[in-house]
């Protein structure tokens, strides 16, 4: 997939494209959706499907103090738009001055100007253009002159929710370590990507040692608590049954961040110390608690990673 930074990247024998605008946070399921129809469209078109999205949340511009958090960083965003088999991706800089473009300025500049746009496929609550202006009632008004045409891409609902998956779900549903149901509206599991630094190896001192992520991960952590999931090494290419804690590590309550650590199960010796690692969430197994002493503790571990086994499938 090629990446745009800037509608000025864009060759000009590029199009004709068939192009999804959106922010595309978190890539799920209904991303997905639009994404497959998108290249439905294309195919059908003679087209190269593009994707339009934004180098940050337009709410950190226009309302920041209302702006959320992420589900996923824009580098990962791309990641995941790359493995739809999308012909390219077009980063828009959201700053005051692609704000204040009026919606007509948007779909001639850029949609027509840059991309050579055949087809339009948006959500119903899809807005854009100066204070949202942009509609797409608007974009079925502009298409004859333009010689485009539109498609409003349904939303979608998981089978027996009456809830739409959205950003703001998934991010509901990571917040209350319910990461079953956020791999269910995601489409994928649940993950976070970052390196395997060194920690206080209290965990290698009790039995099960971690692999501790940096700090710096590309997507939101899940609520603090244990979890069953996977590490994949991509240094190696392993993917390894973990048993997963996030947190700060409440019994000793010497660990002033939040830190996501990893116990592979079945491996004591193992060093992924400088490894490129992603954490997969696959099943919260307990919340966070102070257990009063270490022996407490390490029953508790024990027992964590016996149920990490089972909730993976695996024998214990």
């Amino acid at each position: 997939m090629i990446v745009f930074r800037s509608p000025e990247e864009v060759p000009g024998d590029f199009g004709p494209t068939a192009v999804a605008i959106g922010k595309f946070d978190g890539v799920h399921a209904g991303h997905r959706a639009v994404i497959e129809r998108l290249r439905q469209a294309a195919t059908a078109t003679g087209s190269r499907s593009v994707a339009v999205t934004f180098d940050r949340n337009p709410l950190a511009v226009i309302r920041p103090d209302r702006c959320p958090e992420n589900v996923v960083t824009v580098d990962r965003k791309l990641e995941l738009l790359g493995e739809l088999g999308l012909d390219a991706t077009l980063v828009l800089t959201f700053d005051e001055e692609l704000a204040a473009r009026s919606a007509e300025d948007f779909v001639v500049d850029i949609l027509v100007g840059a991309l050579q746009v055949s087809t339009v496929l948006v959500g119903e609550d899809f807005r854009f253009g100066h204070r949202g202006a942009g509609t797409p009632e608007l974009l079925r008004e502009l298409a004859p002159r333009y010689g485009f045409s539109v498609e409003v891409v349904d939303e979608v609902y998981l089978p027996g929710s009456t809830r739409r998956v959205s950003s703001s779900w998934i991010r509901e549903l990571l917040m209350e370590g319910d990461v079953a149901a956020a791999a269910k509206a995601l489409g994928r599991l649940p993950d976070v990507r970052g390196e395997v630094v060194h920690g206080l190896k209290r965990g290698r001192e009790l039995g099960f040692p971690t692999a501790n992520l940096s700090t710096i991960v590309d997507a939101f952590v899940p609520a603090d608590g244990v979890y069953a999931g996977w590490l994949v090494d991509h240094d190696t290419g392993i993917r390894h049954p973990s048993a997963i804690s996030v947190g700060t590590n409440p019994t000793f309550d010497d660990v002033l961040v939040r830190q996501v650590e990893a116990h592979v199960l079945g491996e004591t010796g193992l060093d992924l110390y400088g490894h490129d690692v992603t954490v997969e969430f696959v099943e919260r197994l307990r919340g966070m608690v102070a257990f009063e002493g270490i022996d407490k503790l390490m029953v508790q571990m024990g027992a964590d990673v016996t149920d990490a086994a089972r909730a993976l499938g695996l024998p214990s």
